[in-house]
């Protein structure tokens, strides 16, 4: 037997002290050897649930990601859902799901390539204002629906669209990232049904709320397990930099959105004088009185009352037009 094997690895002395320091679950009065040693402590019974990166990441992800959810939508509804990300919450499953009232369009997804099962919720105001704009509405929701309350085939069709454009833009909003692909697994009208993880597990709740309606708001929600996003944290944390993402589909937005533009409707009217009167002047007002004016070097041409061109008014075609001369400052005096 050696001297190694003979001797104890703690003296009686060290064992008591480690056995009250886990009996009053406080290490701040611990003493030993090495105590100006710069550590950090760590309880190796609690749960990591920080994930290693910023949940910023994911939030920029989300907001990535609805600005993609718009324009599908509007090419589908002819009209653009007002909904905007609220910030990303790592949650227990259980807590999650006490908050949820039946019925729900409860949909249980695969996010490939990461592990397990993820879960995508749609609230019925969702449901039917997307139902409403679809078929030419305003986008009006539904008030509080009957717990066993199913979905109609019509109403099912639209969850169904509603699915494809979320996979779709959330796909593409990971690109950055990681290349994800989704594939619908089944779905649910009671969370309760809908077991991903365990009820103390860990999700990570990225919520998608609507404006307020006569019906009250919506929401959509993606919930992700949290060991789903273990593989992934060092992409999240090294490649989303704040302001980046996919070029070209920013390019496709901003084309989009300045075509969109392009149908605005604005009036314009053509400013020939101005003239200065009091209030009696213009109580003394009658039919043929006749007001003169200085007639300036050039009409204004004015678009939402911001001046925009100087022209000349003349007749074309036995009709009054105008031809522009110049273009004036926006700051210009009318």
């Amino acid at each position: 037997m050696t001297m190694a094997d003979s001797q104890p690895l703690l003296y009686t002395e060290e064992l008591d002290a480690l056995s009250a320091t886990l009996v009053d679950d406080n290490l701040d009065n611990a003493s030993g050897y090495n105590l100006d040693v710069q550590v950090r402590k760590h309880d190796l019974a609690a749960e990591d649930s920080t994930l290693g990166v910023n949940l910023a990441s994911l939030d920029m992800i989300n907001e990535r990601f609805i600005r993609l959810f718009r324009l599908g939508m509007l090419e589908v509804l002819r009209t653009s859902p007002r909904m905007n990300p609220t910030r990303t919450q790592i949650v227990r499953f259980g807590d999650y799901l006490k908050d949820l009232k039946a019925p729900l369009s409860v949909n249980i997804v695969r996010m490939s390539p990461l592990r397990g099962y993820a879960m995508v919720v749609i609230e019925p105001t969702v449901v039917f204002s997307s139902l409403d704009s679809f078929f030419g509405g305003f986008g009006r929701g539904v008030g509080q629906l009957p717990p066993g309350r199913l979905f109609t085939p019509t109403e099912t069709r639209i969850i169904k669209i509603i699915l494809q454009v979320f996979f779709r833009s959330l796909k593409e909003a990971w690109s950055p990232i990681t290349p994800v692909d989704f594939e619908h697994i089944s779905s649910e009208i009671n969370p309760q049904f809908a077991q991903i993880v365990d009820e103390n597990d860990l999700v990570i709740l990225c919520r998608f709320e609507s404006e307020a309606t006569s019906q009250g708001s919506g929401f959509l929600d993606m919930v992700i397990p949290y060991v789903a996003l273990k593989p992934v944290r060092d992409l999240l944390r090294n490649r989303v930099q704040t302001g980046d993402g996919n070029e070209d589909s920013d390019k496709i937005w901003r084309a989009q959105l300045s075509h969109a533009v392009q149908d605005a409707e604005l009036e314009m009217q053509v400013l020939l004088g101005k003239l200065n009167l009091t209030l009696q002047q213009l109580k003394n007002m009658q039919i043929g009185d006749v007001l003169p004016f200085k007639k300036a070097d050039f009409a204004r041409v004015m678009v939402q009352d911001m001046p925009v061109y100087d022209v000349e008014v003349g007749s074309m075609a036995g009709q009054v037009a105008i031809k522009i001369v110049n273009a004036v400052s926006p700051n210009a005096p009318h």
